[in-house]
């Protein structure tokens, strides 16, 4: 034991030296490997810190891309299948569908509506009768659209009575049509009036397009998913992984999106994350969990407007690549050895301090902020990175700033669609009724009068069974181009429905808006309207209006105005009849009721 102990002290002496330049080299070589065993543990927290907080920054714009690339594909059609189940012409002929008349004004809104639609295809139900009427962009259908009738006991058909328990409002599913044999993402809008169900309306998106469109990504290692409520899979980058008919499975039977995650506790996770982005659609939340083996960053977010989620799965590995590092380490271990004194006084200057300094960048740009760090004056691997994070941080900045753009543009465009009636592009029902919600909020003095106008084309139906509906629409499209050229930039104008118009006169007295409302009949009856075609229809208009006050609500105005456009009507046409309230106070009950839309 002895002899040992004497051998291993002759080893360290030969090694370390007897004189004071051998000790200190070699105080100084252990205390670079020391120093430098610190260094490199300190340089793995920090790179892996860094990819950590970088990773979730990106798997947040991922999330918000994802969330943004989705809704701008569904929510224009959603607002079109919204105003498509509110059309006056589709509820009129889902509440007495044998009649001709009916019939064929539905059909007419059934065939303008799918022109609309992206897809160019267009469905609806009837709750009565359980039809189903169906027609594509080819025209497939358009000679006979009634496709087949609805069978509550089969189950092809319980996507509809399983919807129609929700009783309104539009909710996409996919599914496949087994008898027109097309798979889509379908839009079911149910058609309701007081609560009760008239039956459905709605379109289909390409399911392989949308996937196309929305799923699938560029980039390696990101994997976008979405799903319904309960986590059954709605879109997905291998479509043999989308769960058909999700509405109509008992949850056992579903294909989930929490069949992809290994573990029961990531499966915990995840559904605790799908329920907090519902709680708050404008939140990020984030966390690690294995999904097929490997571990990946999920982010979810919540689609608030269909009840969908979109689930962001990224693997890090994969999209940050950790040898963009080893420069930086490469680096540091050289300046380390040839340096090695003044490293292990200066390390926390030279490295952890400059490196802190990126990690303040970073962090300014994970809280949404242009990196607050002055570039790195050194041309060095940590000057590079320097570097590398300020113009990583312009392009996340200028990129930021371009999707707002885009989003703010997008959020305009569907603004102005879902306001907008598309053939006269003047104001529709719902542009209308909110431009009054506006001028009733800026009245100053609730006893000051306007004067609300219903305008019907006369004999409209004649002119579209003698001249086609083309005519009609040119007709339709003329008297909202004269009634607007006609009235005051304060005045509105809008389509109510069909053939109808409906005018609000801002300020004005009973006598005024008489004067008012003759005047557009006679501009009407002077000059007749010509066609493409050249041929000339004289269309005259049928005029109800009434003064209304700031205490008058928009169906007590339609109800009065109503009235006052069936005298019109009943006296003959070519009028316009100002609502008496004083003749008529006797029976106000039954007159001021919410209009029709006739």
């Amino acid at each position: 034991m002895g002899d040992a102990r004497a051998m291993l002290r002759s080893l360290a002496g030969r090694i370390v030296g007897d004189t004071l330049r051998t000790r200190v080299f070699s105080l100084a070589l252990a205390v670079v490997i020391v120093v430098g065993a610190a260094g490199w543990l300190a340089f793995s927290h920090i790179i892996n810190h860094l990819t950590g907080q970088f990773g979730a920054m990106i798997a947040e714009r991922q999330v918000q891309y994802d969330r943004h690339r989705g809704m701008a594909v569904l929510n224009a059609e959603l607002a079109l299948a919204e105003s498509f189940s509110r059309a006056p012409a589709i509820v009129a002929w889902f509440k007495d569908e044998n009649d001709p008349d009916l019939k064929a004004r539905g059909l007419a809104d059934m065939e303008h509506y799918r022109s609309a639609f992206a897809d160019g295809s267009v469905f609806l139900v009837v709750n009565g009768s359980g039809n189903y009427y169906f027609n594509d962009a080819q025209q497939s259908y358009a000679a006979n659209p009634l496709s087949y009738t609805l069978d509550p006991e089969l189950e092809r058909d319980s996507w509809y009575y399983a919807t129609r328990e929700r009783r309104e409002g539009c909710y996409p599913n996919v599914n496949v049509d087994d008898v027109l044999k097309v798979t889509k993402v379908w839009i079911n809008c149910l058609v309701s009036e007081n609560g009760r169900v008239l039956g459905m309306v709605g379109t289909g998106l390409d399911l392989s397009g949308f996937i196309r469109d929305v799923v699938e990504l560029p980039g390696r290692g990101i994997e976008s998913i979405f799903v319904d409520q309960s986590g059954a899979v709605q879109a997905h980058p291998d479509a043999s992984l989308v769960d058909f008919r999700s509405i109509t499975k008992e949850m056992a039977e579903k294909q989930t999106i929490f069949a992809l995650v290994d573990t029961a506790e990531g499966q915990r996770v995840l559904r605790a994350l799908m329920d907090a982005a519902r709680e708050d659609p404008n939140a990020f939340i984030s966390a690690p969990m294995s999904m097929g083996g490997v571990e990946r960053l999920v982010g979810v977010g919540y689609l608030d407007h269909i009840g969908w989620y979109n689930v962001t799965a990224m693997d890090l590995g994969a999209i940050i690549d950790r040898k963009v590092f080893w420069p930086v380490a490469a680096g540091t271990i050289g300046v380390l050895l040839s340096v090695a004194l003044v490293l292990c006084i200066m390390f926390r200057v030279v490295v952890l301090g400059r490196l802190e300094r990126v990690e303040a960048g970073l962090r300014s740009m994970r809280e949404g902020r242009r990196a607050s760090m002055a570039p790195d004056p050194s041309n060095d691997e940590i000057g590079r990175l320097s570097h590398a994070v300020i113009e990583m941080s312009d392009a996340i900045t200028e990129a930021r700033l371009d999707l707002e753009g885009q989003v703010r543009q997008r959020t305009e465009v569907l603004q102005s669609l879902a306001n907008l009636d598309e053939l006269t592009k003047i104001h529709n029902r719902r542009g209308f009724e909110a431009r009054f919600a506006t001028q009733r909020r800026r009245a100053g003095d609730a006893q000051e009068t306007s004067g609300l106008m219903l305008v019907d084309i006369d004999h409209f139906k004649s002119i579209n069974d003698s001249a086609g509906h083309a005519a009609g629409d040119q007709v339709v499209i003329e008297v909202a181009r004269r009634l607007t050229a006609a009235l005051r930039r304060v005045d509105i104008c809008a389509r109510w429905g069909g053939d109808e118009f409906i005018v609000l006169v801002h300020g004005c007295t009973a006598e005024g808006l008489r004067r008012v409302a003759e005047a557009l009949g006679d501009m009407m009856r002077q000059k007749p309207i010509v066609l493409g075609s050249g041929e000339r229809i004289s269309a005259t208009i049928s005029i109800g209006a009434t003064v209304i006050t700031g205490e008058d609500t928009l169906d007590v105005a339609i109800g009065m105005a109503d009235a006052a456009l069936y005298s019109a009507k009943d006296g003959g046409r070519d009028r316009a009849v100002v609502f008496d309230r004083e003749a008529t106070r006797s029976i106000a009950d039954e007159v001021l009721r919410p209009a029709s839309g006739q």
